[in-house]
């Protein structure tokens, strides 16, 4: 399985507009952040996790023709707002989205239009369907289970992360239930959101991030949704077994 990390930065993207600061004035490509976002291939097939402010500009990056199916995370903009850009990719037949129940709804509302089969003929044409927590689906021939975590301390906001197989997706988090701990053991490789050094009210820092991976026995690190406070070759140096993931990542696993 191929997966691309179509994007890797926090609600701001790096560079932020008007900041000065090392990270945003940076000469090293892998400083320069879209938001988070990752592509998964295998055998001609193809699913997005995430449409934020830059999937369009994504998908030309990786010169992408077709999409099977879109998987959210949460609801917040920027990991959805690229949704309209879904119209490409759905003319032909509807695209189906996946996530939790609350997402669902929350995008059914404000893009109603895209769930109107008598709409404009130009709009997305989509469905949702709802993922029940840890349990294992096979969508677009991809065997995935939903993780349900908390984004925030104070609003516990639900959402999902994603296992496929040894890789596990985890992006807005601060809590990670024991149950969910449980479903990712065997994982090999871990993307999870780390935001910067300090704590945060609605992100895991590095540290925590990192501890959450040494628990679930993860071989292998990449810190993702990542603010303009820490350089990725920074952030490189801080652990053994981490590493800053870039935009345009590569992995096989």
């Amino acid at each position: 399985m191929k997966i691309t990390f179509l994007g890797t930065g926090t609600s701001h993207g790096i560079p932020v507009i008007g900041c000065e600061c090392a990270v945003c004035k940076s000469t090293d490509v892998r400083d320069r952040r879209y938001r988070s976002s990752i592509m998964l291939e295998e055998d001609g097939r193809r699913i997005v996790v995430d449409t934020g402010y830059e999937f369009r500009l994504q998908m030309l990056r990786e010169d992408v023709h077709s999409l099977d199916a879109v998987l959210y995370t949460h609801s917040h903009a920027d990991h959805l707002s690229g949704i309209d850009d879904l119209r490409v990719f759905s003319q032909k037949r509807n695209m189906t989205i996946y996530s939790n129940r609350p997402t669902l709804d929350y995008i059914e509302k404000h893009y109603s239009y895209a769930f109107d089969c008598h709409g404009f003929p130009g709009n997305p044409h989509l469905s949702a369907v709802a993922l029940e927590p840890l349990k294992e689906v096979e969508i677009a021939g991809f065997h995935l289970t939903p993780l349900p975590v908390e984004h925030g301390r104070v609003t516990h906001m639900p959402i999902y992360g994603y296992r496929f197989g040894r890789f596990a997706y985890i992006t807005d988090c601060t809590y990670i239930p024991d149950e969910v701990y449980d479903a990712l053991r065997g994982v090999e490789v871990l993307a999870i959101g780390g935001l910067r050094k300090r704590s945060h009210g609605a992100h895991f820092s590095f540290e925590e991030a990192h501890e959450a991976g040494r628990r679930m026995g993860a071989d292998r690190i990449y810190f993702t949704h990542i603010n303009h406070e820490t350089s990725c070759a920074e952030i490189d140096g801080l652990y053994e077994d981490a590493l800053s993931a870039y935009d345009g990542l590569v992995l096989e696993v």
